[in-house]
């Protein structure tokens, strides 16, 4: 099955062969860019590229160049920018919370240390600007722009909401930073160098935005509601690591006297899977999960919105896909 298909995109056969070339020259290309003269440093680099992926970003990139001239030279690179971005940021972001596993594979920071992790995700951050720097001034003020935002909400999301702020807004304005900055320059960079015009490029970059947070978001609900031998992931993660998440956020928010002693248990000691397995059912059958659900939907409702300017072309068709299957896979 394609990459597109894989993420519940629905695609023109034509267009699908197009994104499957796309992305095994992308594929090729990063390969190249973590190879260096040190042995060491090439095999720390490649360890999450050969992990695999979904290769969203780069995906995302090639669509959004579809509105312009898809061949255009900086398309292909500008894939292989974001994704090395991306992978930057997973190697850090394995550091931060101590994971043991990334994508099936034993992470960098178990398997060499803390320090190596660091510096490895420094590495490709580097290697993403030398790609980045053949794009030009335009391009490269983009992505210090979005590593900016990229930073900035690690750091709100580490900190915390401050006194008198909600923190289901703090945790939506970190999950833009985080998630949306990312997925939205992906677009961008697509349509800018397949030379879209500027009002097309905004709507892609909002298009971007809007499904990242909404990404996110099913994934909370995924956490909670899944069953583990469809969607793949075991249930309940985040919840044990006391990561915070939208419904959680939301049944605090509520305050309600009767929500209490569950609040209690979440704060408590969840490693026993008896323990997780009690808070899963008590939230699965709260009302927060509907209002999670629905705060979802809004997010993919508003980012299937902006498509609706753009030319009738089969990728608008695809995003607008991916903005149906953003719910239905949290439902």
């Amino acid at each position: 099955m394609s990459t597109a298909r894989a993420l519940g995109m629905t695609v023109d056969p034509d267009l699908d062969a197009a994104l499957d070339r796309g992305l095994a020259a992308v594929e090729s290309r990063l390969r190249e860019a973590v190879k260096t003269s040190d042995d060491f440093v090439s095999e720390a680099a490649a360890h999450l590229v050969a992990a695999g992926g979904k290769r969203f970003r780069p995906l995302v990139t090639l669509l959004a160049s579809q509105f312009g001239d898809a061949d255009a030279p900086g398309v292909v690179p500008a894939a292989v920018v974001v994704e090395l971005t991306h992978l930057a940021t997973l190697y850090h972001d394995d550091v931060m919370d101590e994971a043991d596993m990334r994508r099936g594979a034993e992470s960098v920071n178990t398997r060499w240390g803390n320090a190596i992790a660091i510096l490895t995700g420094d590495f490709l951050f580097a290697r993403a600007s030398d790609v980045l720097a053949d794009l030009g001034p335009e391009a490269v003020r983009l992505q210090a722009r979005t590593f900016e935002r990229l930073v900035q909400g690690q750091i709100r999301e580490t900190v915390g909401p401050q006194d008198g702020h909600d923190p289901v807004e703090h945790y939506l304005q970190a999950l833009a930073d985080k998630t949306g900055s990312l997925i939205g320059t992906s677009a961008r960079f697509g349509a800018m160098l397949s030379g879209v015009s500027a009002d097309q490029t905004e709507l892609l970059t909002q298009w971007g935005e809007r499904i990242g947070i909404a990404f996110q978001l099913s994934d909370d609900l995924i956490d909670v509601a899944s069953d583990s031998a469809v969607s793949g992931k075991t249930p309940g993660t985040d919840l044990r690591e006391h990561v915070p998440t939208l419904p959680v956020l939301l049944l605090r928010r509520r305050g309600a006297a009767a929500d209490a002693e569950l609040i209690a248990t979440l704060d408590g000691d969840l490693s026993s899977d008896a323990a997780l397995a009690e808070v899963l059912r008590r939230l699965r059958a709260h009302p927060v999960m509907a209002e999670a659900g629905e705060v979802t939907a809004r997010w993919a409702r508003q980012a299937r919105e902006t498509l609706g300017a753009l030319p009738d072309v089969p990728a608008r068709t695809a995003l607008e896909s991916l903005c149906d299957f953003v719910v239905s896979r949290a439902s």
